[in-house]
Formats: structure tokens, C-alpha cells, sequence
């Protein structure tokens, strides 16, 4: 599988310093006593913004501190064609940061606060899908004496580098058992098949040793997790996808093991409640547990849809959340697993909230969770989906350092059906689903 060249533009080591000869001029708000942030601003990307810590003026920033990243922007080839292009009416891109003192809003925005300064740093992103550039690292003078030696310092890095990923696009539906394409340029090449189902009742005690039965040597023991919450009533109940490569064997499968249930006086799935899958991977004759996907409608103004992925390095060992988030459940939107930190596309909630670095789907096959050649680091996948009642195909992006064979890759193509699946699996319970998610003798609702 060849990967598509993707650039990961990160802005981090913010810190701001005011020298004391300023403070009476700032005397409305000064740093030390209150907050700073930040606006920063890519053409054609969304603003994403950020708090800048404040050091002394007679501290100086450590050339050896850990980069702290404040925003990422991920360019695919053609993003970074577009702002490279050169034309009589376009200059070189400009990465523009807006610095401001004071709280930025009531509650948790930044929509106000006292404008220090403006910096704008240039960018030259041609050749940077396969190197590493630095456009600026260190301090940068803002203000409106910027000029006069008593003025306030800026403090970033900005760096571009080569995130290569493989692209993957469902050519249907998940529930309507889709083709998964590999896309490269123009190249669209069948790697994987889905194939939809609703485990039964009646499957429940039946054992076989063999994989290729898909997941009926597993359905007993997957049904221990969901069955003290299944109950008669609103619920969503049984849903299965299992990815195939082009041999037919059965590569990875997203299955529904916590039914999507109403919560009591209500028609919605709530987060006290939550829905949830098992991401599987085979290994040893059977199906085993990769990681746990909960799902929910959240309340409020928002109206979207939940969502928690946490990594299950054993049956023992404690769960590692790496995403927590929501998405619009009218819109669709990117579910996003991101280690490497910067804003959430979809809103609240920070992408990759791991404490620690954890194990890819190949080491969670050999027992490997530690910090060896798998640990996740960085941009680890990103799945695009659609809202209610509209066409979902998903489209898939996994970093190239996630995947070492065609199992990983396709763990991360049934994480992506499950994200889809949950849309339809929280939708209000007074709304009906289509006929392809609807299993009339072992589904209400």
C-alpha cells in the first residue's frame, strides 16, 4: 500500500514576556495577573485558538524544553499545493497569530480580551512532504513600540513535517456492506470488503474454532458485555460489520456489545447510558479485543453526538482513552484521534487525551502496550462521517507509522463503521431508521 504525502504544520513553545517599562501602558490587564491567549489563523483553515503562558521579563526560554504544542493544521497535498501556488494576486502563505491580554470570554471562548500585537510568519511549504522546515523558532517583537527596544516578546515555534497517511474511502453505506477503496491521486484500488449483520438470538451459544465463520466463535462471549443491559423496550441491539481483505478472510469487525438504549421518560441514548462496540482483531484462531468505542446524544444547544475511544490492553488492565469528543449529529463531521494536541475540529473535547503513549492495534495483538517501536505518538487516524439521514461513505486517514500490515489498517476502517453506525444508533428513538439497520425480530424501535 502506498501512503498519500500529507504535511503536519504545528505552532507550539508559546510564552509571552512583557518587560516592566511596558506595564503602565497595559494597565488595564497585565499577563501575571491575568490570562493571554492567542488567535491563530492559516488561509482556507479554521481559527484555532490558544492560551500563552506568561514568564518574567528577566527569564529566558530554554532552548531544550519539550515542544508544548498550541495548534495543528494537517495539509494534504493538494492544501499545500494551493497555498504554495504562485500567481500575480498571491503571495507566499502567511501563518497569522493575534496575541491578546485579558480573559477571552465568560465562560470558555476567546471572544474578547485587550489586542497586544500581531505577528505573521511567512511560510514556504514547498518540498515540505518529505522534509522537516522550521520556519521560525524564538522570539518575536509585538506591540506598538515593537520598534523601540521596550517592547513586548512573542515567544513560538512553527514547524512543518512529513505526516504520510494512507487514505481509505467506503464506496457505500457501512450498513449496506461496502467496498473500502485505498486512494492515492487519482488511484482508487479495492482493498477491503464490510459486511453488515445482526448477531441473533440464537447464535448466542454456538462455538466454532474456526475464524472464518466470521464472529461466531466469539458471539457468547461478546454478549456477556451487553446482556445485563439488554431489556424490552427502545434499544438498538446486536449490529455487527466485520472488514475482509480481497481473500475474504476476515481482517477486523466492529461489534455492538452495550445496546443503544432510551434512558427512562426519554427517546434519546444518554451519556450516563451510553452505547458501545468492541473493535476486534483476530489473533490465535479467534477474535480479540483491540478497543471499546461509547456512544451518545448529547444534550443541549448542541445536540451532537458523544463519543469515547479507549485502547483495552487486556482484560485486566486498565482502559487508555484517546479520544473524547462530539460531533454534529445533523452535519457529520472528523472523528479524530491526535496525540500530538492542537484543537478539536469538531469543538468541545481535546483529540487524544492519552495520558501516555499507547500501543498500536499490531502491538495490542502481541501484548506489547508499552513505549516500544508501536507507541501511538502524534496524528494517529482521522474518519470523516455524515449526519442524519443523509450519505455516509466514510473517508479514513491513518497515519503511516500506525500501520505495519493489513490488520492494523483494517482495525482502523471498523473503528471508522462503528463512528458511522453510532449516528443511526443515537438517533432520537421517535425517528425511524432505514430498512438495512432494522432487524424486526430482534430490534424495537
Amino acid at each position: 500500500m502506498d501512503p498519500c504525502p500529507f504535511v503536519r504544520l504545528t505552532v507550539g513553545n508559546l510564552a509571552l514576556k512583557i518587560p516592566v517599562a511596558s506595564r503602565p501602558a497595559l494597565s488595564v490587564v497585565h499577563p501575571s495577573s491575568s490570562p493571554c491567549f492567542c488567535k491563530i489563523k492559516l488561509k482556507n483553515f479554521p481559527l484555532q485558538t490558544a492560551v500563552v503562558p506568561y514568564i518574567p521579563p528577566e527569564n529566558q526560554f530554554p532552548d531544550n524544553q519539550l515542544q508544548t504544542l498550541a495548534a495543528t493544521f494537517h495539509l494534504s497535498k493538494a492544501d499545500v499545493d494551493k497555498l504554495a501556488e504562485k500567481s500575480i494576486f498571491s503571495a507566499k502563505p502567511y501563518l497569522k497569530i493575534a496575541i491578546y491580554t485579558g480573559r477571552g470570554g465568560t465562560t470558555c471562548g476567546f471572544n474578547s480580551g485587550r489586542l497586544l500585537g500581531k505577528v505573521s510568519v511567512r511560510l514556504d511549504l514547498a518540498g515540505t512532504e518529505s522534509r522537516v522546515c522550521v520556519f521560525h523558532n524564538g522570539w518575536i517583537s509585538v506591540g506598538k513600540e515593537a520598534n523601540k527596544g521596550s517592547t513586548a516578546q512573542f515567544h513560538l515555534n512553527v514547524k512543518a513535517e512529513p505526516d504520510p497517511r494512507f487514505v481509505f474511502h467506503f464506496d457505500g453505506e457501512p450498513e449496506c456492506s461496502p467496498q473500502v477503496f485505498q486512494i492515492r491521486g487519482n488511484i482508487r484500488q479495492p482493498v477491503f470488503t464490510c459486511k453488515f449483520s445482526f448477531r441473533n438470538t440464537g447464535d448466542r451459544n454456538q462455538r466454532s474454532r474456526s475464524l472464518r465463520s466470521e464472529s461466531s466463535n466469539s458471539r457468547s462471549w461478546l454478549s456477556s458485555f451487553g446482556s445485563e443491559r439488554e431489556r424490552l423496550g427502545k434499544e438498538r441491539k446486536g449490529w455487527s460489520i466485520t472488514v475482509h481483505d480481497l481473500s475474504g478472510s476476515p481482517v477486523a469487525a466492529a461489534s455492538m456489545v452495550t445496546p443503544f438504549v432510551a434512558s427512562p421518560g426519554s427517546d434519546r441514548v444518554s451519556r450516563s447510558n451510553p452505547g458501545s462496540w468492541l473493535i476486534l482483531r483476530p489473533g490465535g484462531g479467534t477474535w480479540k479485543p483491540w478497543g471499546r468505542l461509547e456512544a451518545w446524544r448529547e444534550r443541549g444547544s448542541s445536540d451532537g453526538l458523544g463519543y469515547r475511544f479507549e485502547l483495552i490492553p487486556d482484560m485486566s488492565a486498565a482502559a487508555i482513552v484517546l479520544a473524547e469528543s462530539t460531533l454534529s449529529s445533523s452535519k457529520g463531521g472528523k472523528f479524530v484521534i491526535d496525540l500530538g494536541g492542537g484543537s478539536n475540529p469538531n469543538g468541545r473535547g481535546t483529540p487524544g487525551s492519552a495520558t501516555s503513549p499507547a500501543c498500536s492495534p499490531r502491538g495490542s495483538a502481541s501484548g506489547d502496550f508499552g513505549y516500544g517501536q508501536w507507541a501511538y505518538r502524534g496524528f494517529v487516524m482521522s474518519a470523516r462521517v455524515e449526519g442524519e439521514g443523509k450519505c455516509s461513505k466514510p473517508c479514513v486517514e491513518v497515519s503511516v507509522q500506525h500501520v505495519n500490515c493489513t490488520e492494523d489498517a483494517a482495525a482502523y476502517v471498523a473503528l471508522a463503521a462503528a463512528v458511522d453506525l453510532s449516528i443511526d444508533a443515537c438517533r432520537l428513538f421517535s425517528q425511524r431508521l432505514r430498512k438495512e439497520l432494522c432487524n424486526h425480530q430482534y430490534f424495537l424501535g
